[in-house]
């Protein structure tokens, strides 16, 4: 909600790139403060998963936003669960099992529900950069697992890092894309904090230490409480009210990610259930 009122008075590349700046540097400035200051990781590795993370994210999240309802895109955005299973299921050999199964294809059939694929029309383009946006953080979610398991990392380190070099690509778009100007008014700066500080910075560093403890199937659930307080907020402060068959979709993908909540609390009473 808060990015989506933002874009009222800035740019969305600007937007974009301004709030992961912000970001970067609240994580260097905890990294200097602890320090724990440190040089780059290695350059391939912290390349790609920024690109993945802040570029790929960031840009298509607040596109998305630019077209469509803030409740929608966090709806279709935070599917990351479910690209996040297939990911793991492909990279990370994770199983998918059960009523994992059930679950997505509830979550496949309430996308189909809110994209309407026989009704094009001028949100359609915002509902699959939305969607994008959910896949290519689910991918840097399942690429953050693989380098885990392959070299020692700081996440404080990586984290910084990663959004440090994915912010460049941002600024890139902004620097050469028309957009509108800035208007510098009170609510500006309060999204940018809010978003950059809290939401970029310190949220994603505690992503990535949730990432150290998880799996990344059930790490994901964690963020699936966004979409709900999302669409409720939408609804209250926009006046966005669904469509039936959106409202159908919605329904259907809350109910997937309800039944993979379930699913986890059941694995992790049996893992801590006594032989």
């Amino acid at each position: 909600i808060v990015s989506k009122n933002a874009l009222a008075y800035v740019g969305a590349f600007d937007f974009a790139a301004y709030r992961s700046l912000l970001g970067s540097v609240t994580l260097f400035g905890v990294m200097l403060c602890t320090g724990r200051l440190a040089p780059l990781p290695p350059f391939g590795p912290s390349l790609l998963l920024g690109l993945l993370q802040t570029t790929g994210f960031m840009l298509l999240m607040t596109l998305a936003l630019l077209g469509g309802g803030a409740g929608k895109v966090a709806v279709l955005a935070f599917t990351m669960p479910f690209w996040t299973l297939l990911w793991a299921r492909i990279f990370l050999a994770e199983q998918i099992v059960g009523g994992q199964w059930l679950a997505i294809l509830l979550a496949a059939a309430g996308l189909l529900a809110i994209l309407d694929p026989l009704h094009m029309h001028g949100s359609m383009l915002s509902k699959f950069l939305a969607v994008s946006a959910g896949a290519c953080w689910a991918a840097a979610t399942v690429y953050a697992k693989l380098l885990r398991g392959r070299m020692r990392f700081d996440v404080l380190t990586l984290t910084g890092w990663q959004m440090a070099l994915g912010t460049i690509p941002l600024f890139i778009a902004c620097w050469t894309v028309p957009q509108q100007p800035l208007q510098p008014e009170p609510y500006f700066w309060f999204a940018l904090f809010y978003s950059g500080v809290l939401a970029s910075g310190l949220g994603w560093l505690m992503w990535m230490r949730l990432l150290q403890h998880l799996s990344a199937g059930a790490a994901s659930l964690n963020a699936l409480a966004i979409p709900a307080v999302a669409v409720l907020a939408a609804w209250l402060e926009h006046g966005e009210r669904p469509a039936p068959h959106e409202l159908l979709g919605m329904l259907l993908v809350a109910l997937a990610l309800v039944l993979l909540s379930y699913l986890a609390a059941q694995r992790e009473k049996i893992g801590e259930a006594p032989a």
